[in-house]
């Protein structure tokens, strides 16, 4: 990793932290503590079909979703969008939201504003290891200010 004097910062191919939940993987690129809370940026990356996360809202920041391989069903505020590769997506804070993998090895950015989350991964991959409950994941949601309001799908936790 390279870093300047002024706080640039340059994470050259395989620098980057990663994070293994079960199911998918977690690059991170920028947390809080890199972009001085501003932002923090993700990859990640699912390998097989079919999963999510359960429908919910982040209180504190919000969430924009740029596809880069594979494709996506986005729920947003009630609607369905298909979203191959090259598809962005803006989710304002405070809005219920979640996606489905629709191929094997879909990969996405996302981008949250102010910085957020990126504890949240660390949480749960932890909690899935040890056994985790709905109400653990209740409890992690809300230390990232996150709130779960539909059904956990199955093989999340």
């Amino acid at each position: 990793m390279g870093m300047t004097e002024g706080g640039a910062q340059v994470l050259l191919p395989g620098e980057a932290r990663m994070i293994d939940v079960s199911g998918f993987r977690v690059t991170v690129h920028a947390d809080a503590a890199m972009t001085d809370g501003q932002f923090s940026l993700i990859e990640t990356a699912e390998s097989i079909a079919g999963g999510g996360p359960p429908l919910h809202v982040h209180n504190d920041c919000a969430e924009s979703l740029f596809v880069l391989a594979g494709a996506y069903v986005m729920l947003v505020d009630g609607r369905e969008f298909a979203c191959p590769a090259g598809s962005f997506v803006y989710v304002p804070r405070g809005m219920p939201h979640t996606f489905r993998t629709l191929e094997n090895d879909s990969r996405k950015l996302n981008l949250y504003t102010p910085a957020g989350m990126v504890g949240y991964f660390d949480e749960l991959a932890a909690g899935i290891t040890d056994g985790m409950t709905e109400a653990d994941l209740d409890t992690i949601a809300g230390r990232y200010g996150m709130e779960v309001v539909g059904p956990v799908p199955e093989g999340y936790i």
